[in-house]
């Protein structure tokens, strides 16, 4: 078998076998298959796309590469949650613990936030003393226990994902859907999980922006979840507006309280029932009418809050923050941004006013960037909400007063108002079962 004639072979609109993308894949991790290669066969499949046998192959070979996390000790009770990133999706906070308190076993390796989209693991270490590395072992036994661990991804999860996506990523082939799935599925088949559940985000702060290519997409991963042996589901969620009104790594742990203890934005809460629900209709297989109505039932009487508590501690958590936030530490510069007219906010660009919480501090530009945790933006105004001239639209919170008229001037330039009020738009666009 030979590279350049599987490079020849997709170029002109072939169908590649498993055998040949394991070659494929093995090949690059191992470094015997040079970029440029790798950059060609990236680039035939961006213009040739792939088939459904050759996308879930392709998945199957990257989970792979590495190590493989193996749940079987709690046979159909794991269940994983993933996003595809967004601005104050603070979600994985909430029905972690939630899924928890109901029976669901969620042995979860979240990212860091890059850009303008936070990270969960950003979060998580804004609370003091919470640790994101755990051993394989405390990993496992703290699942056993409590039913939930959420750390950074560790060990030697799908390494020819890491090494595939970097090449893409200056070779002009990120945006194919394809890789996009095989990529975002490889690293959830390599964590473990019999079940997951997709938030695949749509909207100005998300990576797909129209409904079609997020349902493409969402497609496409169900699929390779279902060809895989996963039981799977994909709820699209909007992103056309910030999720909850707090953006920044310990003002979203806040806000993830909030909900737990039956509170909070409408709009959190809702898009966190509606994964909740799918988490634990696909676990114990009842229905989603039937889950959700224990995953409210949670909210309502406290054990999904006392499970939060409880997961927190176990990592080291300093639950006095999570019991009276007010304990957080502030940021010692709060800023507000007033409207300059009357009308309609009608249109919000959300990865604008996730590039202005950046800015403030709450998220990185490059991977080395530091970052704030008490920094951020608190919405007090949003898509749809009427203003009057002078009303206090955000409120910016830095360390330093040099970074509030850059953010300042980007969260600014994120708003749209107009005379008319704005349309409202489902938070829950469509749910794709396997």
């Amino acid at each position: 078998m030979r590279t350049i004639d599987l490079i020849e072979k997709k170029k002109r609109g072939g169908e590649l076998t498993a055998d040949e993308l394991t070659f494929l894949i093995c090949g690059y991790t191992a470094g015997e298959i040079p970029d440029y290669q790798m950059s060609a066969f990236a680039m035939a499949v961006w213009f040739n796309s792939m088939t459904p046998a050759e996308t879930a192959a392709l998945t199957d070979a990257m989970a792979k590469s590495g190590d493989m996390v193996d749940l079987s000790r709690f046979g159909d009770l794991s269940v994983d949650k993933h996003s595809t990133g967004g601005v104050g999706d603070k979600t994985t906070l909430i029905v972690a613990p939630l899924a928890a308190s109901l029976g669901c076993k969620v042995a979860k390796m979240s990212g860091r936030g890059l850009g303008h989209t936070g990270g969960t693991v950003d979060k998580l270490e804004s609370i003091p003393g919470y640790r994101t590395v755990l051993s394989p072992e405390k990993f496992m036994a703290q699942v056993e226990k409590i039913g939930v661990a959420v750390i950074g991804q560790s060990g030697n999860l799908a390494p020819a994902d890491k090494k595939l996506y970097a090449l893409r990523d200056v070779t002009a082939t990120v945006d194919c859907v394809p890789l996009i799935a095989s990529s975002i599925m490889s690293k959830k088949l390599a964590a473990g999980s019999h079940s997951i559940v997709l938030d695949v985000k749509i909207g100005s702060g998300a990576f797909m922006k129209t409904k079609e290519d997020a349902s493409r997409l969402a497609r496409e991963m169900v699929d390779i979840g279902v060809a895989c042996g996963r039981k799977i589901t994909a709820v699209l969620t909007d992103m056309d507006i910030p999720l909850g009104h707090n953006i920044g790594n310990s003002l979203e742990v806040t806000e993830a309280m909030e909900v737990l203890r039956g509170g909070g934005p409408a709009d959190l809460r809702e898009v966190s029932l509606a994964l909740a629900s799918e988490m634990v209709s696909l676990t114990w297989q009842i229905s989603p009418e039937e889950a959700r109505r224990r995953a409210e039932a949670a909210l309502a009487d406290g054990s999904a809050f006392a499970k939060a508590k409880e997961w927190i501690a176990a990592q080291g958590g300093d639950t006095s923050v999570i019991e009276d936030p007010a304990r957080f530490p502030a940021a010692p510069v709060a800023y507000e941004v007033k409207a300059d007219c009357e009308g309609f906010i009608a249109r919000m660009d959300t990865e604008a006013i996730g590039t202005a919480a950046m800015l403030l501090g709450a998220g990185r530009a490059t991977k080395e960037d530091n970052i704030d945790p008490a920094a951020g933006i608190r919405l007090v105004k949003k898509t749809g909400d009427a203003v009057k001239k002078g009303d206090v639209l955000a409120v910016l919170y830095t360390a330093d007063r040099a970074k509030i008229p850059g953010a300042e001037a980007k969260f600014a330039s994120a708003l749209t108002v107009t005379t008319d009020a704005p349309l409202t738009r489902a938070l829950v666009e469509e749910i794709i079962r396997g």
